[in-house]
């Protein structure tokens, strides 16, 4: 479990396949000198499981559904990622309920300043835009994002300058696919209602 506040953007050292299928993702960013194989961690937002720590680097086994729903086969040697380690049950609860299981890839459709703020608007399909509402949750890239307001066929967000600043958000541009997650509780909310 995770909340979708972001600690940081750790940088691509390489992303290989694998000789049983899949892909090894290596990345580099201080959150990792105190990882441990097995530990969880949010990379833009899909829940990836530590298997080899080395200092500031850390290793991810990505299976073929990884690839195929999210975009983390997309990247290559430097790009930024967002990372979140695992909720502890000690910790405050800033963002929302964010499990990192990526209901699939958004577009980006525009990024840029409007006026003093930053406009992000990101297309969806149908089926994961259900879930979306005005002043609602969603899970971007692994961060926890207040939409502004729907759009035809996607949703708008304005990024404050933290986020800005501390995400993989300074690379993006218009056309890139953006992981996103819904609100788990409208899913678990509509499976309930349609038992009823």
């Amino acid at each position: 479990m995770f909340t979708g506040l972001v600690h940081g953007a750790a940088q691509v050292v390489g992303l290989s396949p694998r000789p049983q299928g899949g892909a090894r993702l290596t990345l580099s960013h201080p959150l990792f000198l105190t990882a441990r194989p097995g530990d969880s961690i949010a990379t833009n937002g899909c829940c990836l499981t530590v298997v080899d720590p080395a200092g500031e680097s850390a290793s991810f086994d990505l299976l073929e559904e990884t690839l195929r729903q999210t975009n983390l086969g997309d990247l290559g040697p430097g790009a930024l990622v967002n990372v979140e380690p695992s909720l502890l049950p000690t910790d405050r609860l800033g963002g929302h309920f964010v499990t990192g299981h990526i209901d699939g890839c958004g577009t980006l459709l525009f990024f840029a300043q409007d006026g003093a703020d930053w406009r992000l608007d990101i297309s969806a399909a149908p089926a994961f835009l259900r879930y979306v509402v005005r002043k609602g949750c969603v899970t971007v890239d692994g961060m926890s994002l207040t939409v502004a307001d729907l759009i035809p066929g996607g949703f708008r967000i304005w990024i404050i300058p933290h986020t800005l600043a501390v995400t993989n958000l300074k690379e993006r541009k218009p056309g890139d696919r953006i992981n996103l997650e819904s609100d788990l509780l409208a899913k678990y909310a509509e499976k309930l209602l349609a038992r009823s």
